[in-house]
């Protein structure tokens, strides 16, 4: 053999694809690959007919290529992306790439074939992966709609009670004999359905893990026992409540007022399961470095097309007057927000289990304060009010003038800096909404003490991501009142900012 032959066959042997030589439709030549891959000894593949590696798919396409083989000209003709036939029959996709070479032998066309079967299984892959997108963004635009919709359609009736019945209070107030205790029972209403929204809010934000935490060592036994009075009064006479908490546990790294939420969360479904009556055992333990929080209610459990859509947000199987479908979705973002877990087991008639896992904390539980009731009056100190809601702005001013603080008060961050520094004197306290138009609170606070560093600063806001660390919690050294607040809780507020 010549030396360019020799290096043709080597060529040949060392290509990673399969190379066949094809006269009309026999093989005249194979590499060792085109043995591998067909599942031939190279020896015997070299004398068949190539028909015995085409499957149907294939078959249907070598008509229209043995006609561009016999009319085409020297040079490649094109590829093709088919199925071949295994020896033992196996079927597997290939791309073939075939060449007319004229030679002084004859006229023969090389094929050029490479097994496909990884790349197309990526590519079926990544059309699963589309198709999933696909659904969980049709599903969450679902979810989207359903929490729009439960949203409007809550806060819409709470609308109607706080319009009509303020309403109510301005006609009774305007005629000529007012009944002073109907204006009164009149405004309890306007209290009432205004705590129902503050409610809502808090449980949308936790829902959706944009809560403010404060999270701390927390006896998980402790709370639970401390809740046991409130947990039965949510229940009612009819379910029996039974504690059984696991001695010895370690505290928990929580916010313990989203703790009580949650276990409030949990005994309405359970209440609400066992019309009739029945058992609620919550019982508390260890796993791995998890504490467990387990609620188990002997009520008439949950199909499973229910179970599937229990976290979602407004999703409820109870009548309107019932409850709004929020409970179990603010259960999961006050767990996972904590940096836990939470799952539902559950069987119709036989009752439903919610496990509630939380990290493990390291930590001293703070001791319980003295009950006496803070000072809240001021004495004179000046304190700058940044509010862009004007109505807002004006009711706290009213709060905090009469309570014996000299206010003043801006509408932005702009304006706030400017009469801070027209005022004369000291400005004490800094308190300002977070999320306002062109400045954001915590950027006046930095300029602001930047000019006057022994301004203290108070944030209010419903809404506080901009001073929030990773997982919800405060930045150190911040000090959050959240809206809506009363008067008592802004004044408690300020006064405990100012006393450091």
């Amino acid at each position: 053999m010549e030396w360019s032959e020799q290096l043709a066959s080597g060529l040949l042997q060392a290509a990673p694809d399969a190379i066949l030589v094809l006269d009309g439709a026999r093989i005249v030549l194979a590499n060792d690959r085109a043995g591998q891959m067909y599942g031939w000894p190279r020896a015997e593949l070299e004398g068949q007919s190539v028909t015995v590696l085409f499957t149907d798919r294939s078959r249907e396409l070598y008509g229209e290529r043995e006609r561009l083989i016999a009319e085409s000209g020297p040079g490649r003709i094109g590829t093709i992306v088919t199925t071949a036939r295994r020896r033992d029959g196996s079927e597997f996709p290939v791309e073939s790439s075939t060449t007319v070479v004229v030679t002084p032998q004859g006229r023969f066309a090389v094929a050029v074939v490479r097994d496909i079967t990884e790349r197309v299984r990526a590519e079926e892959e990544q059309a699963r992966l589309r198709a999933e997108a696909q659904t969980h963004r049709s599903r969450r635009l679902e979810s989207l709609g359903q929490l729009a919709g439960g949203i409007a359609h809550d806060f819409n009736n709470m609308l109607g009670v706080i319009l009509n019945y303020a309403s109510f209070v301005i006609e009774e107030a305007e005629s000529a004999d007012p009944d002073v205790s109907m204006i009164a029972a009149d405004a309890k209403q306007v209290v009432r359905a205004g705590r129902r929204g503050t409610d809502l809010t808090h449980q949308l934000l936790a829902f959706a893990r944009r809560e403010v935490v404060r999270p701390q060592p927390v006896d998980l036994n402790a709370l639970l026992t401390g809740s046991r009075e409130l947990l039965c009064r949510t229940l009612g006479e009819q379910v029996h409540l039974i504690l059984r908490p696991e001695p010895g546990l370690p505290a928990v790294h929580c916010d313990p007022a989203q703790i009580e939420q949650l276990l409030v969360h949990l005994a309405l479904n359970a209440r609400d399961a066992m019309p009739a009556g029945g058992n609620l055992v919550i019982d508390t333990g260890r796993l791995d470095d998890r504490i467990r929080l387990r609620f188990t209610d002997s009520g008439r459990g949950m199909a499973a097309d229910v179970l599937d859509r229990a976290f979602e947000p407004f999703y409820t199987t109870k009548g309107s007057a019932e409850g709004s479908g929020l409970g179990l979705a603010t259960v999961y973002g006050i767990v996972t927000q904590a940096g836990g877990e939470v799952a539902i087991s559950s069987e119709v008639g036989l009752g439903t289990t919610v496990t509630v896992l939380l990290p493990a904390g390291a930590g001293v539980v703070p001791e319980e304060a003295a009950g006496e009731l803070p000072v809240i009056d001021g004495h004179g100190e000046t304190l700058l009010v940044v509010e862009d809601e004007d109505a807002l702005r004006d009711v706290a001013g009213r709060i905090l003038s009469g309570a014996g603080y000299r206010v003043l008060c801006a509408a932005g961050g702009t304006q706030a800096l400017d009469l801070a520094a027209r005022h004369d004197g000291e400005i004490d306290l800094l308190v300002s909404d977070v999320v306002m138009p062109g400045m954001l609170g915590n950027e006046l606070a930095e300029r602001l003490t930047a000019r006057w560093p022994d301004t203290r600063v108070l944030f209010m806001s419903g809404y506080a991501q901009p001073v929030l660390a990773s997982q919800g919690t405060l930045e150190e050294g911040v000090a959050l009142l959240e809206k809506p607040f009363t008067a008592t809780d802004l004044l408690t507020a300020v006064r405990k900012r100012l006393d450091g």
